[in-house]
């Protein structure tokens, strides 16, 4: 058990290095103090869930380059000396998505183990792939802060159904169905935003 925790701290540096993970790298001119915090945080529970096999490689592959990416953008707000509010916000809500999908992962993954009756994963990557779904919407400008606001709420009282189905250890075929249902209609709602969004 301890030379698997030790592999996973090792895969979880070597990632670091590997993808270029420098969570604080404008403090020259850094007018996001609060956002560098959280970006140092999230990476810090990625690399907990990797050494704790909540997250997997993979999986903390697609996160880190999400964090790159929201960095990138930091940079590219901070390349004329400071990044406006609006584009703080911007950054504030791509962090807030990335966090709650860190946290999905690490509460989910504890019901992986043998496959039971209360095992979601399908429903877990559905909700995943959404929830990128929405952030690409956003990043392409074809969904708004406020309508992914409203898609990201959504998108929480199916987690919490979800949440309060898993409660007893069971989720019935009913209650599967039921969050199949509203995945496909959250789903359904945020390809229509996007097409939309293409005129």
């Amino acid at each position: 058990m301890k030379s698997k925790l030790l592999t996973a701290s090792l895969l979880a540096s070597a990632l670091f290095a590997g993808l270029g993970m420098a969570p604080a790298m404008a403090q020259g001119n850094n007018n996001t103090p609060g956002i560098d915090q959280s970006q140092q945080a999230i990476s810090a529970r990625i690399q907990q869930g990797l050494a704790s096999g909540h997250i997997t490689p993979s999986e903390a592959q697609a996160l880190y380059r999400r964090d790159r990416e929201i960095e990138a953008r930091e940079m590219r707000y901070k390349a004329n000396g400071s990044a406006n509010p609006q584009e703080r916000q911007q950054l504030r809500a791509d962090l807030g998505a990335l966090s709650a999908d860190v946290e999905r992962m690490m509460a989910n993954n504890v019901y992986n183990a043998p496959p039971v009756a209360g095992n979601t994963s399908g429903i877990d990557r559905q909700e995943y792939k959404i929830s990128q779904r929405i952030d690409e919407g956003v990043r392409t400008g074809r969904i708004s802060q406020r309508e992914a606001a409203r898609l990201h709420k959504r998108e929480r009282t199916i987690e919490r159904h979800e949440v309060s189905f898993k409660a007893d250890g069971v989720v019935t075929p009913q209650e599967r169905r039921q969050l199949r249902n509203e995945l496909t209609a959250l789903r359904k709602e945020v390809d229509r935003m996007i097409h939309n969004g293409r005129g």
